[in-house]
């Protein structure tokens, strides 16, 4: 008789415990960041932080300047969704005052973490180049979002409209984001505060293209 194995080792990951693991990852990637630099970082002392391997670590991100991606795309997914909600006639900072109270908006869970992280990318060409990327990236979602929302309420939807409006407003949103973190030095700073700060900011930012965006 020949006998049968069954698969023997750890189980597989969920993909809820990976992005727990990447945010860990993300969250260490900043801390040493912070203290020592990136050039002086090693994807070891990155692994080490979280009680991973450096292994794990380039298994997940190829190369430590991307380690920080979880921090900045948290909130993509959550600000489209705003966008599609946005009234015809009502004024876009409007609907994202309602919309502030949801955590994962414009800087995700962390705000203070992520505002230590913008303001290294004055200085860190690498971090410089994901922070531009993930915008980059953002971008046609947000230009999708607000196609369906002109769609639904009989709007102008034509390819280069949204695809205006969503450059407007993203480059709104960084600008409020970067002038917020590099006026800011103190990362220990409470989240609720940093949150409300950040929130004035993107206000003052819609408040200046809004003519644009109708």
């Amino acid at each position: 008789m020949t006998a049968t194995h069954g698969r023997t080792g750890r189980p597989p990951l969920t993909e809820e415990r990976k992005a727990q693991i990447r945010l860990e990852i993300a969250r260490a990637a900043v801390g040493l960041f912070v203290e020592q630099g990136v050039a002086a970082t090693t994807g070891e002392q990155i692994g080490r932080a979280v009680g991973v391997s450096a292994r794990t670590v380039w298994r997940y991100f190829p190369s430590k300047e991307s380690c920080v991606r979880p921090l900045l795309t948290a909130g993509i997914d959550a600000i489209a969704a705003a966008l599609r909600e946005w009234r015809p006639g009502r004024p876009l900072g409007e609907t994202f005052a309602r919309n502030l109270a949801d955590e994962r908006l414009v800087v995700g869970p962390e705000p203070t973490t992520v505002g230590a992280l913008v303001r290294l990318t004055r200085t860190e060409p690498g971090l410089r180049a994901v922070w531009l990327q993930t915008y980059d990236e953002a971008e046609p979602a947000f230009a999708r979002a607000l196609a369906e929302r002109a769609e639904r309420a009989g709007l102008p939807a034509d390819g280069l409209r949204p695809a205006i409006q969503a450059a407007m407003f993203n480059a709104a949103l960084r600008a409020a984001v970067e002038q917020h973190a590099w006026r800011g030095t103190d990362t220990a700073t409470d989240p609720a505060a940093v949150r409300a700060e950040l929130a004035e900011a993107l206000h003052a930012a819609l408040a200046v293209v809004s003519e644009g965006l109708t």
